[in-house]
């Protein structure tokens, strides 16, 4: 997965990762959304999940599902319609 991502976003990648653990999320935006993107490849965008599914698959990589699932709403790369989950048919415009 980290081989689609240029030299910059691996870089980003290398300090809030540590194997398939984010450690930290990033504080400022730029970096913050290559990793929110980054464990959005996680998330299989021919099916949908339940709030209970979309919580466990982020608690594997961060504690704090809440906040990355309203970041990956709000920016539209996710959809939300009555505690049911599903990906954006359109790949999320993130590197501007």
């Amino acid at each position: 997965m980290v081989s689609d991502w240029t030299a910059e976003e691996q870089r980003v990648l290398q300090t809030f990762l540590k194997g398939e653990r984010i450690v930290q999320l990033p504080v400022k935006l730029k970096k913050r959304r290559v990793v929110l993107r980054w464990l959005l490849d996680y998330v299989d965008p021919t099916r949908t999940y339940d709030e209970s599914e979309i919580n466990a698959l982020i608690s594997r990589h961060h504690p704090d599902y809440a906040t990355i699932r309203r970041e990956w709403v709000a920016f539209d790369w996710m959809q939300r319609d009555h505690g049911i989950y599903r990906r954006t048919s359109a790949e999320p415009n993130w590197r501007r």
